[in-house]
């Protein structure tokens, strides 16, 4: 009776599983990064993946000779719901030539590019992977973590960078074993969003495009920027690891209710009015034309790796000169030039803004997440809805741009459609390179 019942449960288990594909063998484009420390820097092969969503998912039973969602939506048959089109359908993989001709995503050495536009598709978003199943888990508290990037073809209205989440190391498939493709597919994506839409969650296919459920966990966005303008973010969570929300707690109606920061906590030289640190000529310090390089370090209370996080500190290297961060620039409040504590709560309260990194424990929680390991996401991205002013112009647009944290950067109000963009910018595209984390002061 044992072993039968064993054997139920396993056809089980199978029977209803997200499916790897088997049409394509799966290439992942390699990246190699590397870890550094006073005695030098050692080189690791990782390598690329492209996220789940994109992905072409198609029938198991004839072995890819029908889509399980076209133009109109999922099939019916196959996916009358989300567990059954689990069961039904296998997720893509994805060839070299594929990942260059239609997803735009090519690398060379320790770089990679993503290009904003192929005439398959718009945008772009991955995650660096350390074996071909697992992620790159990165712990950072009391590291930092730098890499070298090229801005120049990065108009107003994008958004291309680095951030982190805390995923799952092999993409949720010990967590959750409907879930057979895991991290080789790009599948386990989670944000400081609580985000209903995502297309692959918890070993299921999000049939309806909206779960009831939303997808949480730490995100820290590292560099979301354009050649004008720039920010790094926390967005912490009261919760550890991959978690699924419902009701109030995913922060839908009100957003002071979630188990998350969707505000984050951010950085940003010129919404913090120094207007002439960032940007696409030589009037300023860092000039986004050139390649330059980032530098973030995570310090603790006591600088050892026992200690709490208190300060997530910025320097660049440009041309050989490492420029220090920028400073807070309003009278009245502290000269910050870091993301502490201390400075969420004197921006926010100088905005007349709510301060919600103390409701999900502050730099002290971030710094216990950056002990268990974190996965780096690559994304690049134009905004339908408010054309990322957000970033880099006045938002809420028809604000007074002379009131504090109102001007964000200086894209004008009718930039960043991203018709316009496909229009005007077509070569668009991110360069990111020479990815390096380590003891702080030993990578740069």
């Amino acid at each position: 009776m044992i072993c039968l019942l064993c054997t139920v449960l396993a056809l089980l288990s199978f029977g209803f599983a997200q499916h790897p594909g088997t049409v394509v063998e799966e290439y992942h484009p390699p990246l190699p990064s590397q870890v550094c420390d006073e005695t030098g820097c050692v080189t690791e092969e990782t390598s690329f993946v492209m996220d789940a969503s994109r992905r072409w998912l198609y029938s198991v039973a004839d072995n890819g000779q029908t889509n399980c969602l076209g133009s109109e939506g999922y099939d019916p048959v196959l996916c009358p719901d989300d567990l059954t089109c689990a069961q039904n359908c296998a997720v893509a993989g994805v060839t070299q030539e594929q990942y260059d001709v239609t997803y735009g995503i090519t690398t060379e050495g320790n770089s990679i590019t993503l290009r904003y536009h192929t005439d398959s598709t718009t945008g772009s978003n991955g995650y660096l992977l350390a074996t071909e199943d697992t992620y790159k888990m990165f712990k950072l508290k009391n590291r930092e973590f730098t890499f070298d990037v090229d801005m120049s073809k990065m108009p107003c209205g994008l958004n291309g960078g680095l951030f982190f989440a805390e995923f799952e190391e092999d993409g949720g498939m010990a967590s959750y074993p409907t879930n057979l493709a895991g991290a080789k597919y790009g599948i386990g994506t989670c944000d400081g969003q609580c985000k209903h839409g995502i297309a692959y969650y918890a070993g299921k296919v999000n049939i309806d495009y909206y779960s009831d459920e939303g997808v949480c966990c730490f995100e820290l966005d590292i560099w979301e920027a354009n050649a004008w303008a720039a920010a790094y973010t926390t967005h912490g969570c009261s919760i550890d690891g991959y978690y699924l929300c419902s009701g109030t707690e995913c922060g839908d109606e009100d957003r002071y209710s979630s188990v998350c920061d969707k505000d984050g906590c951010g950085y940003n030289s010129f919404k913090l009015n120094d207007h002439f640190f960032y940007g696409a000529n030589d009037s300023y310090v860092v000039d986004s034309r050139r390649p330059f390089t980032i530098v973030t370090q995570f310090v603790t209370s006591d600088g050892t790796d026992a200690g709490d996080l208190v300060d997530i500190r910025r320097l660049y290297v440009q041309d050989g000169v490492v420029i220090e961060n920028s400073y807070v620039n309003y009278p009245g409040l502290e000269e910050y030039n870091s993301i502490s504590d201390r400075f969420c709560a004197d921006f926010t309260s100088y905005l007349g803004a709510t301060d919600y990194t103390p409701n999900v424990g502050g730099l002290k929680k971030i710094g216990e997440v950056l002990d268990r390991g974190v996965v780096l996401n690559f994304a690049l991205w134009s905004d339908s809805g408010s054309y990322m002013l957000w970033l880099d112009g006045v938002y809420p647009v028809g604000a007074d741009p002379s009131q504090p944290g109102v001007w964000n950067g200086p894209c004008s109000a009718d930039s960043g459609r991203p018709d316009d963009i496909l229009a005007n910018y077509p070569d668009s595209a991110l360069t990111i390179s020479n990815i390096r984390s380590g003891s702080i002061g030993s990578t740069y």
